[in-house]
C-alpha cells in the first residue's frame, strides 16, 4: 500500500476524500490515506507548500493564488480534480437580515433583489457591516464580491471583510463580532439551527455551477508521482459518485458527523446534501437545487476556463495586475490533462475541450465527449453575464467598478 497524507478542513465538501479513505475506494487503488484535520485554510496551504502532506482539500482560488505568488513566494500547484461545485451560503444576523425581504424564500429565489436590499441596508446598519470570509482567496469571497458589485457595493470600502476559520464563524456571529458570514456547510446550517443567523443567499443561486474545492498537490510532486496521482484521482472519482447518490445521504451524513471529520450533528449535515434547508430557525426547509454537487454534470472536471474566471476576479478587485504570464499560470493550475490521463481507462465520459464559455447554459446540454454520454448542467450567473476565457479584457471592461456608498 502506498501511504498518502491529505490535509482537510471540517467541511461537508471534504466528503469525497473522507469516503475514499473510509469506504475502501482508496484501498482498492493500493493507497493508504492519512487524513490531517486542520482549522484554517492558511494552515492547509502551508502544509501542502512545505511538503508536510502530499495533497490537500483546498479552496480553488487559493490554489491559483499560491501558484501566482499572491502574498507569498510562488509555488506551482496542480489541481487535477474538483471535489465539488457549490455548497456555500451567506448567513446574516437577525438584525441585519431584518432590513431585507421579510420572506426568506424570496431572498434565495431572487438574488438580484436581495443584493439591492443588502446595499440599501448598509446605510441603515449601526456600523459598517462586517462579513466573515474564510480566506481572501476563497470561492465564497469572490462570489460575495461579484454579488455585491452587481448592486453597486464596493466590498473593499462599503463593508468590512474579516477572515475567520469556517468553524469559528458561528461563535463570531453569536457574539456580534461579525454581522454575517459566507462559508461552506455545515456552518450556515449550524447558525440557523442555533437561532443566531438567517441564510440570505446561496452560492448555487449566484453561480449555478460555481467552482469550490479542489484536490491540490504541488506540481513537482504530481510530475514525480504520476502513477500514484492517477490512483488517487480514480479513488476520488468513485468516492464522489458515491457521495452524489441520494441513497447514500444518511450514511454520508453519519460518517461526516464523526468528531475526526466535520464533528457536527448528522441531521444538520444532511440538509446541505439534500439541498433542503431551513433559512431561519423554526421555518420549513426550502429546496435549493444543486446546493452542493459532488459528481454529476462533470462536476469533477477541472475546467481551465473556471481557473481563468478566478484570475479575472483577482484582476477586477485589484488583487493582481493583468498580464499574459499570470493568465497562463492561472489556466495551468487546473490540470484537465492529468484528469484525462487518470480516468482514460475507466470509461468516464469527459468533455472534449478543456475550456468553455462560463455562464452560457440555462438548460442541460449534451456535450461532445471522448466516450459515453455527457450532459453538462446549467451554469448561469445570477446576473446573466457570461465569461468567455478568450475575451477576458472585454469581460473586465464590461464590469463597471462599484462606486463606494460611504
Amino acid at each position: 500500500m502506498t501511504p498518502l497524507s491529505i490535509a482537510f478542513l471540517p467541511l461537508t465538501d471534504s466528503a469525497p476524500i473522507v469516503v475514499a479513505a473510509e469506504l475502501g475506494f482508496a484501498e482498492a487503488e493500493g493507497l493508504a490515506l492519512s487524513l490531517v484535520r486542520d482549522t484554517s485554510w492558511a494552515t492547509v496551504r502551508d502544509r501542502l507548500v512545505y511538503g508536510q502532506v502530499q495533497a490537500a482539500h483546498l479552496l480553488a482560488p487559493l490554489a491559483v493564488a499560491v501558484s501566482l505568488g499572491m502574498r507569498q513566494a510562488p509555488c506551482a500547484i496542480a489541481a487535477p480534480f474538483k471535489l465539488n461545485d457549490n455548497g456555500n451560503a451567506l448567513t446574516l444576523s437577525a438584525a441585519f437580515a431584518a432590513a431585507l425581504d421579510p420572506v426568506p424564500r424570496r431572498r434565495i429565489d431572487d438574488p438580484e433583489a436581495t443584493a439591492h436590499d443588502f446595499a440599501a441596508a448598509i446605510g441603515l446598519h449601526h456600523r459598517k457591516p462586517i462579513i466573515g470570509i474564510v480566506h481572501r482567496f476563497s470561492s465564497h469571497a469572490l462570489m460575495l464580491r461579484y454579488w455585491l458589485g452587481f448592486a453597486g457595493v464596493n466590498p473593499d470600502r462599503d463593508v468590512t471583510l474579516r477572515v475567520l476559520p469556517p468553524s469559528l464563524m458561528t461563535e463570531a456571529l453569536r457574539t456580534g463580532e461579525i454581522d454575517g458570514f459566507i462559508a461552506g456547510e455545515p456552518w450556515s446550517s449550524v447558525a440557523v439551527d442555533a437561532g443566531i443567523g438567517e441564510i440570505a443567499a446561496a452560492g448555487a443561486t449566484i453561480w449555478k455551477r460555481g467552482v469550490e474545492k479542489v484536490l491540490a498537490t504541488r506540481a513537482d510532486w504530481a510530475e514525480a508521482n504520476p502513477e500514484t496521482l492517477d490512483r488517487l484521482i480514480r479513488a476520488l472519482a468513485r468516492a464522489a459518485a458515491w457521495c452524489d447518490d441520494p441513497a447514500h445521504r444518511d450514511a454520508l451524513a453519519a460518517l461526516l458527523a464523526r468528531p475526526e471529520y466535520v464533528g457536527q450533528p448528522a441531521p444538520l449535515i444532511a440538509q446541505a446534501l439534500s439541498g433542503r434547508m431551513p433559512l431561519r430557525q423554526g421555518t420549513e426547509p426550502v429546496e435549493i437545487p444543486d446546493f452542493m454537487v459532488f459528481h454529476r454534470g462533470a462536476a469533477n472536471f477541472p475546467w481551465r476556463s473556471q481557473a481563468l474566471w478566478i484570475y479575472s476576479q483577482f484582476v477586477r478587485w485589484g488583487m493582481l495586475p493583468a498580464s499574459r504570464d499570470s493568465e497562463r499560470v492561472a489556466a495551468g493550475v487546473f490540470r484537465s490533462d492529468l484528469y484525462r490521463r487518470a480516468l482514460a481507462s475507466e470509461g468516464t465520459p469527459m468533455p472534449g475541450a478543456s475550456m468553455k464559455v462560463e455562464g452560457a447554459l440555462s438548460e442541460p446540454l449534451r456535450a461532445g465527449s471522448h466516450r459515453g454520454s455527457l450532459t453538462l448542467a446549467p451554469d448561469r450567473f445570477f446576473d446573466g453575464r457570461v465569461f468567455d476565457p478568450d475575451a477576458i479584457s472585454d469581460y473586465l471592461r464590461a464590469l463597471e467598478p462599484p462606486v463606494s456608498r460611504g
